[in-house]
């Protein structure tokens, strides 16, 4: 059976084959075909992040400026506003340190049509070390004024991420891993809308937070949770980090009154913070955990072994959920005195 994503088709085992980075590489190839005003640019990483698959098929569009990142976003800056839309992709943590300056001022400032695929975010390049992790990254992109940031569960979202980017103004930061996570969805019949998260799972005694390659375990767990423990688990896929779907988070509050957040990303700063600033401003009282890299640099190791070590895995999402089921608060059904 083919699957199309933006008009590319492929089988579901060619998809199984394929990184995210693939598919992303391919979709935005194909949207190339229909949109000349799409360029792509490359920091001399074109084969590792896929975007070298534009620049095949569309070499008079495709830019590698070498090993000057800062220089890419200043090139893709001019295009912007000379009327293209410019695709950027290099590693997430060459985006958000090396050239921030650049990402802020260049694009950020000017509210430039400029789409940046970050890959090799959070620990996917495990055993490269702490100069290829990013696990900061969140953090300092979604403090730019007027950029939006998208992080996908996996390949078919990225694809319907980088569709969404085209038509959506301004600047837009997709965050993807090293490519070979595990799929979340088995096709792209899903809708995908930027700023309103997806519930992937229903649930009214806890809900679960999660944002790219956690999103995986965290349905695993509640499939596990209500089969072997009789809890009713929500999923909630926070695709968006910004804008943030404030509605999804204050209905789970509302809802369950317990939340916990996972992502592959220090715990300052990213989707725990986001979703904490909205329970914040809500006013409500609720048990609230935040699960990803704590403050510190992580080890280096292959991704699977850093997942299970940081309980960004379905076992330690069992293991966490159990833990705050545990925890005591006050059941007030009158929350007026709260704010």
């Amino acid at each position: 059976m083919a699957e199309q994503v933006g008009g590319l088709t492929y089988t579901i085992l060619d998809a199984d084959k394929m990184t995210a980075a693939e598919i992303y590489g391919d979709v935005l190839t194909q949207i190339g075909g229909q949109r000349p005003e799409i360029v792509a640019l490359s920091a001399d990483l074109a084969k590792s992040t896929k975007i070298g698959k534009f620049g095949e098929k569309y070499p008079d569009r495709f830019f590698n400026v070498g090993i000057a990142e800062q220089n890419m976003f200043g090139v893709a800056a001019g295009l912007a506003l000379a009327g293209f839309v410019p695709f950027v992709s290099t590693f997430a943590v060459f985006v958000s340190m090396r050239a921030g300056e650049q990402v802020r001022t260049d694009i950020c400032y000017q509210k430039l049509n400029c789409k940046i695929i970050a890959t090799h975010s959070g620990i996917s390049f495990g055993q490269a070390g702490t100069t290829h992790h990013c696990t900061e990254d969140l953090a300092i992109i979604r403090s730019f004024a007027n950029m939006t940031v998208i992080a996908p569960a996996d390949g078919f979202e990225t694809a319907k991420a980088v569709q969404a980017s085209v038509d959506w103004k301004g600047p837009v930061y997709i965050r993807i891993g090293r490519g070979f996570e595990p799929r979340v969805y088995t096709d792209d019949k899903f809708d995908f809308t930027i700023g309103k998260a997806r519930e992937m799972r229903p649930g009214t005694d806890v809900t679960v937070i999660a944002c790219g390659t956690p999103l995986v375990g965290a349905v695993d767990a509640a499939d596990f949770l209500k089969k072997n423990d009789g809890l009713s688990v929500r999923v909630i896929n926070m695709h968006t980090i910004k804008p943030i779907d404030r509605e999804a988070i204050e209905k789970a509050v509302m809802d369950t009154r317990r939340i916990i957040t996972f992502e592959d990303h220090n715990v300052i700063g990213g989707l725990g913070s986001a979703v904490a600033e909205v329970i914040a401003d809500l006013g409500k009282g609720c048990a609230f955990k935040r699960v990803g890299i704590p403050d510190e640099f992580s080890p280096v190791g292959y991704p699977d072994d850093l997942y299970h070590h940081y309980k960004l895995d379905s076992e330690g999402i069992i293991d966490t959920v159990r833990e705050v089921m545990g925890k005591e608060f006050e059941e007030d059904e009158d929350w007026q005195d709260e704010f």
